[in-house]
């Protein structure tokens, strides 16, 4: 079993997990990765083609298996939206790092936003296309997965990655 020395973020699209991972694993001297890129990588696609592709159902399938094989240290780990859909993935990741969510209003969110289809957001069937439909479906997964909330409304990058890295204590 690796070592729980992982900080795994997760939160909405647009939240900051990528470029906020980035930032903090650089003050907190650790490895970064960014699940949405290694899924790309291993599929050969990005995120939109897969989900067209696939469906919303066969996405999550691929993002699941994915997350499910992270095996890293000393790691900071964007995961994508979604992730939190995929219970076996998110046991997974909590075993091996602290879970952060990253809270942004879904105000905030809808001024960083462009198109949630180019940026490969899923949409699950039966949802309305649309941001808030997914923020209130999302929020309490967020919030059931995290060791940590870390809110960072109104924050630039620096100011939320100095907030991570406080609230990790």
């Amino acid at each position: 079993m690796a070592e729980k020395n992982n900080i795994i973020l997760i939160g909405m699209p647009g939240a900051g997990k990528s470029t906020l991972g980035v930032v903090a694993a650089k003050m907190l001297g650790m490895d970064f990765l960014d699940a949405d890129l290694l899924i790309q990588s291993q599929m050969d696609s990005t995120l939109h083609k897969i989900i067209d592709a696939m469906g919303p159902d066969g996405f999550l399938q691929v993002e699941n298996r994915v997350l499910g094989d992270v095996d890293c240290q000393n790691t900071v780990v964007s995961t994508g939206g979604s992730a939190v859909y995929s219970s076996e993935a998110m046991k997974h990741l909590a075993s091996i790092g602290t879970v952060v969510y990253l809270k942004v209003s879904l105000e905030e969110l809808e001024g960083r936003l462009g198109s949630l289809h180019e940026r490969g957001v899923v949409m699950r069937e039966g949802m309305g296309n649309n941001l808030a439909a997914l923020y209130h479906e999302r929020v309490p997964l967020y919030e059931a997965y995290a060791d940590i909330t870390v809110d960072t409304e109104g924050m630039s990058t620096r100011e939320a990655a100095e907030a991570l890295v406080a609230a990790l204590g």
